[in-house]
């Protein structure tokens, strides 16, 4: 089983700085950096359009451009908890199949991404799609 280390550096003049386990930052909170509960569907759409763009290559689609938005929905009172996220997938490029865009979307959430595994229990989370001609 593989343990990852991250890390968060609190500094009065420079806010919340986040490092990965490659040493890459993000600042977080706000005007300067992403606030917190953003980083959740964040996460969730880097993680699976990373799969989504492997799995189009490999089914050899001429993918140009791959646009993933996240909607999300939160209690409006503290912990302001996670209901729903809806993802909306854009891939542009020549000649794309919609099935397969499908089909590399529902093997993220079914197979690949980490992210998606973890939140599928505790958040609704569902996804549309369209493809657009480059």
């Amino acid at each position: 089983m593989a343990t990852k280390q991250v890390q968060l550096a609190w500094m009065p003049a420079t806010s919340f700085i986040l490092k990965d386990k490659d040493n890459l930052q993000i600042v977080m909170k706000k005007p300067k950096g992403v606030s917190a509960s953003d980083l959740l569907p964040m996460s969730l759409i880097g993680c699976s359009a990373h799969d989504v763009v492997e799995i189009l290559n490999k089914q050899k689609q001429a993918l140009l451009q791959l646009n993933v938005t996240a909607s999300a929905t939160q209690d409006d009172d503290p912990p302001w908890k996670f209901r729903a996220i809806r993802l909306h997938y854009q891939a542009v490029g020549a000649g794309l199949d919609p099935a397969k865009l499908e089909k590399a979307i529902l093997l993220s959430q079914e197979k690949y991404c980490s992210v998606y595994a973890t939140l599928k229990d505790a958040v609704e989370i569902t996804h549309t799609f369209e493809t657009l001609e480059a």
